[in-house]
């Protein structure tokens, strides 16, 4: 069974930077695409940054030039750098990953909290 397990939330002060990981059971190159998803309490979950298997890289409007995704394929592990971090990061972050007509595993997300 394909599984994706996150890790490194936690509390923060703004202006901070917090490193989220993703270790996935399988090799990462099994997936098309990888992303990051936040969900702000009481709202829904929103594309953070995705990353191919192709290497290339998408950022929401909120997050561009503040959060980074990257990947360890030797470790089997899928980044979030999040630098300057603002109390709207608060919330749930879910790592995803999909292979088309496949599979699209979800993880069981990590809790980030920015305090102003």
């Amino acid at each position: 069974q394909v599984q994706l397990v996150e890790s490194g939330g936690g509390l923060v002060q703004a202006g901070g930077s917090l490193r989220l990981s993703c270790a996935a059971s399988i090799s990462i190159y099994n997936f098309n695409r990888m992303g990051w998803y936040h969900q702000a309490p009481g709202k829904r979950r929103e594309l953070v940054a995705s990353i191919t298997s192709r290497s290339s890289t998408a950022y929401g409007d909120s997050v561009k030039g503040r959060f980074t995704i990257s990947r360890d394929s030797a470790k089997n592990t899928v980044y979030l750098q999040m630098n300057t971090l603002k109390p709207e990061d608060t919330g749930l972050y879910f790592c995803n990953g999909a292979k088309l007509n496949e599979y699209d595993i979800w993880g069981q997300g990590t809790q980030v909290t920015v305090s102003s």
